[in-house]
């Protein structure tokens, strides 16, 4: 697990992305398994409590070739869907190539590419420094655009 990134955007009525704030929630390697996800855990609830997310968007898990790397990145995961289900918060999850797809227009596009598009997404001076960050933020405007289209859909069906 190691390192997690967040990244919380705020939108404007006429649907410009800016990042608010991003970052990383670290965990010591050589704590036991309990305690790093407790970490996580409480990491992610100081993010919600401090910026007042409307939702909460995951990537997907993706299949790893080590299992127990795998069994581990979900019970990660399911620390966070615990912090966002205790506010009560909705949650989105994305695919890997989706958020690739939303931000650089290509399924199989590399990290530096998506690093690279999320700074022209948000119109940052400088590409986020956080690998783990930017992949947040990737799915952050991932999740923006999708709820966009999800409303227009909503509308149109009234």
């Amino acid at each position: 697990m190691g390192v997690t990134g967040f990244a919380v955007l705020n939108e404007t009525p006429a649907g410009q992305l800016s990042l608010k704030r991003s970052g990383e929630i670290r965990t010591a390697t050589h704590d036991p398994f309990s305690k790093r996800l407790k970490v996580l855990f409480d990491g992610i609830l100081q993010v919600i409590d401090s910026d007042l997310p409307d939702a909460v968007a995951l990537e997907d898990t993706f299949l790893a070739k080590n299992f127990k790397s795998a069994l581990k990145l979900g019970q990660a995961r399911g620390a966070a869907l615990l912090a966002a289900e205790f506010h009560r918060l909705p949650v989105s999850e994305y695919s890997p190539t989706a958020v690739k797809m939303a931000v650089v227009g290509y399924g199989g596009a590399d990290k530096d590419q998506v690093r690279q598009m999320v700074s022209r997404f948000l119109q940052l001076q400088e590409v986020l420094r956080s690998e783990h960050a930017a992949d947040a933020a990737a799915v952050a405007i991932c999740h923006a655009h999708s709820a966009r289209f999800q409303e227009k859909v909503r509308l149109s069906e009234k």
